[in-house]
């Protein structure tokens, strides 16, 4: 079909539909080439190019070789290449997951603990054997029970309770003077060795022991008071010289059992057991410094005591009381400087430093003075912990006038303690074994061993942290390291390195001694209840104790290296808290693969320093 008209050129004009297609086929080509020529003045890339040399029959396979993602296009085949190889990572990484997972885990194992602290654990345990009152559930003594549960209130004279505490050795009585001394020593050790105690996993364990401590002295006198007239010493009696009159000493009960009765011994003047119980109240409330109400109870308990001591002056052994036969305290001058320092240390006053370092107090505290005792620290001595103590205040410190002087005395007479326990030197005899005689071949030597090792570890641990690799002895310099080998060294005779190859340490290793001097280890728990002479045949038969009274350190061999696993001697195989006190202290100080004290916390109640200047000279005159 077509159309005609009339052409203004002077020509017919036809127009037909293949014709019309045509035109507008011709004019999309135009359009190509239009946009063909605007690009020809730029670069096309691969595709562009491709595209427009491509005819219409072969665009549609030119789009098949490239996928459009919006704002970029990529060849097809590269598209597949890089999504293939995503999913085979992401599948791969979550078999590797799965894996790790799924396959149970080695970890590595940690080292086994050290000989010091597997004994340090079962020495904290004997203070669990040695509960007085109603035990806590989780004691963990299976063959102990709730005890002396009438203490105080059974004696008319006195009247009140004083249920409570700990027995002091193999007995019942408890000694208010050893038993104060031992918490001293643990709060000390727990103040310097805080992150051992937690790394062996006994800080809880070794506070609760010190906390049943301190909460039993301050049941001894009025701790609401400020100012007191009495402190109860000791509960039980042990003299038998007295013929059968049934106590603590002439029977032999288990604590559970007893029946007879048990005085309750009251001191007025007793200045030497008072600033003991007020060191031993200040240095726990050091311990326990994040309990502010308990910690400032124990410091009002210290101060009471403390003011008692000073006030009313007197030994609270006198001669012919039943304390002189069993604790016999010497003096009560060392017992100042010590209780002063650690009133100081609690409280920040320093009314107490100013008394602990007046040179008329270490005078007749035997600072000056040599004597086959010095340097021998125990119950008794408190003089070299608190030259140690008072060291260490110059060490880390230096208050510098008006104490400078006496403190730099006390560092002297430190030194030359720790060079008393050096081989090289013949202040103290030593057994063919290797312990030294401390006591001078007197019974029971391992509770002097066990303060000197600890005294010896604390020291160079002190030096260590300021920076001073050693100290002198004469012309000799010798550095920290010689300290704790001798402190290794004896406690490693305790616990097995001995002629006899005998861990004096009850439970610890696989020989030790098996007839403790000990009345509730002795006895079996059979449902029978002893009479005070009934048990004497579990005293005397030869057989081993029925009870493991695990941790306790008995009172140790002869000057000869000798020892007699038998019951009846006291003198080798009774143990007792303050030995006991010692050697938690000692084992701690050793425990562990790092060395080295908390050097603040001993610190947390003392006021920054200003050292007062020294008064000047005199005039010059001509």
């Amino acid at each position: 079909m077509s159309m005609y008209g009339r052409d203004p050129w002077g020509g017919p004009l036809e127009i037909s539909n293949a014709d019309s297609a045509t035109d507008d086929d011709r004019s999309r080509n135009m359009d190509l080439d239009r946009a063909a020529l605007s690009t020809s003045s730029r670069p096309l890339d691969e595709t562009q190019q491709s595209w427009l040399l491509a005819g219409p029959g072969d665009q549609g396979k030119t789009k098949k070789k490239y996928v459009d993602l919006g704002c970029l296009i990529v060849s097809r085949k590269l598209f597949i290449w890089t999504v293939g190889i995503i999913v085979a990572v992401a599948a791969l990484a979550g078999f590797i997951t799965l894996i790790v997972k799924t396959v149970p885990r080695h970890h590595h194992p940690q080292a086994p603990p050290d000989n010091y602290t597997l004994a340090l654990r079962k020495a904290l345990m004997f203070f669990n054997a040695q509960r007085s009152g109603r035990l806590p559930k989780h004691n963990n003594v299976s063959w102990r029970g709730n005890s002396g549960m009438k203490d105080g209130i059974s004696d008319p004279s006195y009247g009140r309770s004083l249920v409570g505490g700990f027995y002091d050795a193999g007995d019942a009585i408890k000694f208010n003077f050893p038993a104060s001394f031992a918490m001293t020593m643990l709060s000390w050790s727990v103040i310097e060795y805080s992150a051992k105690y937690e790394a062996a996993g006994e800080l809880n364990h070794v506070k609760e022991i010190i906390k049943w401590g301190t909460d039993y002295l301050l049941k001894t006198f009025n701790n609401s008071a400020d100012t007191i007239d009495r402190i109860a010493a000791q509960v039980g009696i042990g003299d038998t010289s007295g013929g059968t009159t049934p106590n603590d000493h002439y029977c032999w009960m288990k604590p559970e059992d007893i029946d007879y009765p048990r005085p309750v011994y009251v001191c007025h003047s007793c200045s030497d057991l008072a600033a003991e119980m007020a060191a031993a109240l200040a240095a726990a409330s050091i311990v326990f410094k994040d309990n502010k109400a308990y910690s400032q109870k124990l410091v009002h308990g210290a101060a009471t005591v403390w003011k008692f001591a000073r006030e009313q002056r007197g030994r609270y052994s006198p001669r012919g009381s039943d304390p002189s036969l069993f604790y016999n305290s010497t003096s009560y001058w060392d017992e100042f400087v010590w209780g002063g320092s650690w009133m100081y240390l609690a409280t920040g006053n320093s009314s107490y430093l100013y008394l602990s370092t007046h040179p008329t107090l270490a005078k007749h505290a035997g600072a000056f003075w040599g004597g086959p005792d010095y340097g021998v620290f125990s119950w008794d001595n408190k003089l070299p912990g608190a030259q140690i103590l008072l060291s260490r205040l110059r060490l880390f410190l230096s208050p510098g006038y008006p104490y400078e002087e006496i403190l730099r005395t006390f560092h002297n007479q430190t030194s030359i303690i720790m060079c008393s326990y050096l081989p090289v030197f013949t202040s103290f005899n030593r057994t063919k074994g290797g312990f030294i005689e401390l006591n001078h071949g007197r019974p029971q030597p391992l509770q002097y061993i066990v303060n000197a090792a600890f005294l010896a570890a604390v020291y160079s641990d002190y030096l260590d942290a300021a920076d001073t690799p050693g100290w002198y002895c004469g012309p000799n310099f010798y550095s920290t390291g010689v300290l704790r080998d001798f402190a290794r060294t004896q406690i490693d005779y305790i616990l097995g390195k001995n002629p006899h190859k005998m861990s004096y340490v009850v439970g610890f290793g696989n020989h030790y001694p098996k007839h403790v001097h000990h009345r509730g280890a002795s006895i079996p728990k059979n449902g029978v209840r002893y009479s005070c002479k009934g048990g004497w045949k579990w005293r005397d038969t030869k057989k081993p104790n029925p009870h493991t009274i695990a941790g306790a350190m008995v009172a140790g061999p002869d000057r000869h290296d000798g020892f007699r696993d038998v019951r009846t001697n006291y003198n080798y195989t009774e143990p007792t808290l303050a030995g006991n006190a010692g050697l938690v202290a000692a084992l701690v100080a050793l425990s562990g693969e790092k060395n080295g004290v908390d050097k603040n916390t001993i610190f947390s109640a003392v006021p920054p320093m200003f050292p007062t200047p020294p008064p000047p000279p005199a005039p010059w005159k001509p």
